[in-house]
């Protein structure tokens, strides 16, 4: 029978161990903490453990946002300053009745205090919890979810040849000489279209390039080196290529991995066989002697070759997945 959960995961390794014909000396915790190593381990190395995905981030600006409805009072373009915490900001777009779309910010507002406008002199509180939120292109970086293990790239952000980002817009070099020669492209052959495509990209490596990304598992945050405020604006979406872990709880055949089944008994025998070593040598009723010793021996070399062969057989190359 297939396994797709958690709880028979560990069923089927206690019973692999002698459960229950024989105790199994491990605590109920101890079993959960090693099937979790098991599942980090092969997340880690097997390349069934991750998958590719495309992952979007939308740019945003920084929010302030009023406890009254009369954010239309302000005027695009000046400085509000907080009274409590002496920030300042300027206004770049008034969103609803409520909220203000800021730049150039000195710091976070204060929840509740007052600001005021330096040229309509309007003034009116914040709100009470949710004053301000920190937009993308303050931060400098994006949010990633902590599923994501590597980013691979950053889709273009725009081309050399472009007056504006985005090869879609009609000031485009690119989309006027698809809209121009679309005619030419029907009636001969596509080598005139190749060269001019070939060079229109030696001109992106060129001038522009890749854009560079650092990103840190740890921090999941994913770093663009360009100028934000040049490059992007608020409503911008920005696209990686990543790899993320498979989630076994939302893919149950997960549990069902003949490695993962066979490294999670291992580390439960290992632990096992580390629960019982205090009592080596002891004598039991009918001269029978506690050998836990023999049990982490034995653990240690299942473990050992398991390891060896998912990092030799299943693991992704070194260089598959970087950025």
């Amino acid at each position: 029978m297939p396994i797709t959960t958690r709880q028979e995961l560990k069923d089927y390794c206690l019973r692999r161990l002698g459960y229950p014909v024989i105790e199994i000396n491990v605590d109920d915790d101890q079993v959960e903490d090693r099937i979790q190593d098991a599942i980090d381990f092969w997340h880690e190395y097997h390349f069934d453990g991750v998958e590719r995905i495309y992952f979007s981030a939308e740019i945003t600006a920084s929010i302030l946002k009023l406890s009254t409805i009369f954010a239309g009072n302000f005027i695009v373009g000046e400085t509000v300053t907080g009274a409590t915490s002496g920030k300042t900001a300027v206004i770049t777009k008034v969103k609803g009745s409520n909220e203000l779309e800021i730049d150039e910010e000195s710091g976070p507002f204060t929840n509740g205090e007052t600001i005021t406008g330096s040229v309509s002199g309007f003034s009116t509180t914040l709100h009470g919890t949710t004053a301000y939120t920190e937009g993308t292109i303050h931060k400098q970086y994006i949010e990633v979810p902590d599923r994501v293990t590597g980013v691979v790239r950053v889709f273009p952000l725009g081309s050399a040849g472009s007056s504006v980002t985005g090869s879609t817009n009609i000031f485009n070099v690119v989309y006027q000489f698809r809209l121009n020669d679309m005619y030419n492209l029907l009636s001969s052959d596509l080598i005139y279209y190749q060269q001019v495509k070939m060079h229109l990209q030696m001109l992106d490596d060129m001038f522009a390039g890749n854009r560079t990304i650092r990103f840190n598992r740890k921090m999941n945050r994913i770093f663009i080196d360009v100028n934000w405020k040049e490059t992007f604006v608020p409503g911008d979406h920005v696209i990686f290529e990543c790899y993320a872990i498979i989630d076994p709880d939302t893919y149950g055949e997960v549990y069902n991995d003949m490695f993962l089944r066979k490294y999670a008994t291992s580390l439960i025998k290992r632990q096992w066989g580390e629960n019982m070593k205090k009592f080596q040598g002891m004598q039991l009723p009918g001269g029978i002697q506690m050998n836990g010793q023999q049990i982490f021996n034995e653990a240690e070399e299942e473990i050992s070759q398991i390891e060896e062969q998912m990092q030799s057989r299943y693991e992704l190359p070194v260089d598959f997945m970087v950025g």
